[in-house]
């Protein structure tokens, strides 16, 4: 009788399913081809096994562990689940050094990472996973655990080792610094929060602008988050959408975090130069006795304005202040008294500065619209929102960035934009070039602490780099 099988059905190229299927063959020491048909239908039947795991766990089984009857499943994870072990999962059920060792999972341990999705509960992921429930009611019960067990963070991943429905371990990062280890032992359920500290080092890169800022500074050999960072510091002299320039330079030093020796992210900027269109600003970073961290130029002024250039992230400026503009929908020359910014459908809407809500709601050719009043007389007007945020009514009072509404097309308008305008005492102003307030500066008792602290900082702005300092 002649068996066949097709590996393309198991989404198994033919070369791998029939090397695996030796392998077994050779683990269970039957000869020669009689021993790869066998190896290969149990293969088959294995592979058809966990395609039909009602569970429906991703499974990956080594051809060993078949033999003995054990099932280890790896789901993909995030970047500390792959960290924490292979992709066979074998390594993910090690223990962290920094805690007493638990029992390695033997015949029918499985270990699997669980990302978390939305409305995901522990609750929810133990049924799923046909886990013993009194497991995780003794898991809360355990003290000062039960904060540790709530509240998952969507995408998260969540490590699991049990056999058939009984726990025998769990893991969740809780933050940078701590991770939640849980462990099986002869008397039961333990758990120990480990810490993870984290190693600051200071670092310098300088880099010329040719294409984008996130090029640039990677190029530099930083990362995306610090390019975010130094177009979150200027943000209020320099539009980073409109007025970069090729040629546009910076030197920035910051914090780069590791865990173990292992880089983990970048962290936050110490010190900034940057040169737009010939012109150079400057920034260094300050926390003051009571922790609060502030960016200031070298002569103690806060780069913080009192409103934001542009209240909501967007593609491309529409439509610009302009006193004669031809209108799309009414047909006649009119003046465009605000800024439009083109955007997509439901973008977050933030509030330009700390203000009170003067009303919010539908009104003519704006549509749905929210109106600020601001301290020395200013108003910002926000148009054709397709929806309001939570809280956003009138009376309400808003701090700068907060969300207020989203994008929309409400009103007179041929598409999804922010009609956004400012207005100074009743008059309107372009948004882009009206001088903005000056946040207050730094305070007389923290100045003489500022000065000493920033020096050092700025003089790395001068300082040659290495090439020591610039390689990873």
């Amino acid at each position: 009788m002649t068996l066949s099988f097709k590996p393309a059905l198991l989404k198994l190229p033919a070369r791998i399913a029939a090397a695996r299927g030796a392998t077994l063959a050779t683990a269970l020491g039957a000869p020669g081809k009689a021993a790869v048909l066998m190896a290969a239908t149990a293969w088959m039947v294995a592979a058809c096994n966990h395609a039909g795991d009602p569970r429906g766990r991703a499974a990956t089984t080594n051809p060993q562990a078949t033999a003995s009857g054990a099932d280890t499943t790896a789901a993909q994870g995030n970047a500390a689940g792959a960290a924490r072990g292979s992709a066979s999962g074998a390594a993910a059920s090690a223990p962290n050094s920094a805690a007493p060792p638990g029992p390695p999972p033997g015949a029918g341990a499985v270990t699997t990472d669980i990302v978390v999705g939305r409305n995901d509960t522990l609750d929810r992921i133990f049924r799923k996973l046909d886990l013993n429930l009194t497991d995780l009611a003794n898991l809360r019960a355990l003290p000062g655990i039960k904060t540790h067990m709530d509240n998952l963070r969507l995408g998260e991943s969540l490590h699991f080792v049990y056999r058939d429905d009984e726990l025998d371990g769990f893991e969740r990062r809780l933050n940078e610094n701590e991770t939640l280890k849980v462990e099986r032992r002869d008397d039961g359920l333990h758990a120990d929060v480990l810490q993870n500290p984290l190693e600051g080092r200071t670092r310098t890169v300088r880099g010329v602008i040719n294409s984008s800022l996130f090029e640039a500074v990677t190029g530099a050999g930083a990362h995306d988050q610090t390019a975010v960072n130094l177009a979150d510091i200027f943000q209020w002299d320099i539009d980073f959408v409109l007025d970069i320039q090729p040629r546009d330079s910076f030197t920035v030093t910051y914090r780069e975090l590791y865990q173990n020796g292992v880089y983990v992210k970048d962290g936050p900027v110490l010190a900034a130069s940057f040169i737009n269109q010939g012109r150079s600003y400057y920034a260094v970073r300050y926390v003051d006795s009571e922790g609060a961290a502030r960016y200031f130029t070298p002569d103690g002024r806060s780069l913080h304005k009192a409103f934001l250039r542009a209240p909501v992230e967007f593609t491309r400026i529409s439509s610009k202040f302009n006193s004669a503009r031809y209108h799309p929908i009414l047909n006649l020359i009119r003046a465009h008294k605000g800024i439009d910014y083109a955007a997509p459908m439901g973008t977050p809407v933030r509030a330009a500065g700390d203000g009170r809500v003067a009303y919010a709601g539908p009104k003519g050719g704006y549509g749905n619209v929210v109106e600020l009043d601001h301290s020395r007389s200013i108003t910002t007007v926000y148009g054709h929102l397709s929806r309001f945020a939570k809280g956003t009514r009138p009376g309400a009072h808003v701090t700068q960035g907060e969300v207020i509404a989203y994008v929309g097309m409400t009103g007179l308008a041929t598409g999804p934009h922010l009609h956004y305008e400012y207005r100074v005492n009743g008059v309107f102003k372009n948004p882009q070039t009206v001088p903005l307030p000056d946040a207050s500066p730094i305070e007389a008792r923290f100045r003489e602490d500022f000065v000493a602290k920033s020096a050092p900082l700025l003089a790395t702005l001068e300082a040659p780099i290495g090439p020591a300092l610039v390689s990873r």
